[in-house]
């Protein structure tokens, strides 16, 4: 789950079922998943540290084939509370089996906000622009199993 600290009562969750978001801490749950997204399976989400309305997810083909929905590694981004979605491929491998653990993707507090996640397979894509485009920023590592960001300097 992730809280935006400026609307504290709108939480985000993606899991084994879909991709949820409770607009009342967490009272009630909304699927914002069903129908829009390829796939109901999946592990990390993440929340623009400006825009809380703007979530990241890397989805799964399903339970029981733990791949790149379509062998076409992406991350979803909706900017309206997951009223829709798009995917973000420009950069990603196009045919891959890549697998997004739970806490391997994070985001940076940049204004163009810094999107990273890591892959089962030990590779690390970052996007620059709010997830617009990705490049390789290490490879050959042990699997990813957590990604986390930090800001240093002014």
């Amino acid at each position: 789950m992730d809280l935006h600290p400026s609307q504290p009562d709108v939480l985000y969750q993606q899991n084994h079922c879909g991709v949820y978001r409770s607009d009342d801490a967490g009272d009630t749950w909304i699927d914002i998943g069903d129908g829009k997204l390829p796939s109901r399976f999946g592990f990390p989400i993440a929340v623009h540290p400006h825009d809380p309305k703007t979530v990241y997810v890397a989805l799964e083909q399903s339970d029981e084939y733990r791949i790149s929905v379509d062998e076409k590694f992406s991350v979803w981004r909706s900017k309206n509370g997951g009223d829709s979605w798009k995917r973000l491929s420009k950069g990603l491998p196009d045919k891959a089996r890549l697998v997004v653990l739970r806490e391997a993707m994070a985001v940076d507090t940049l204004d163009d906000a810094g999107i990273y996640v890591g892959t089962s397979t030990g590779q690390l894509f970052a996007s620059r622009d709010d997830g617009d485009s990705w490049a390789l920023a290490a490879d050959f590592l042990p699997p990813i199993l957590s990604v986390e960001t930090a800001v240093i300097g002014s």
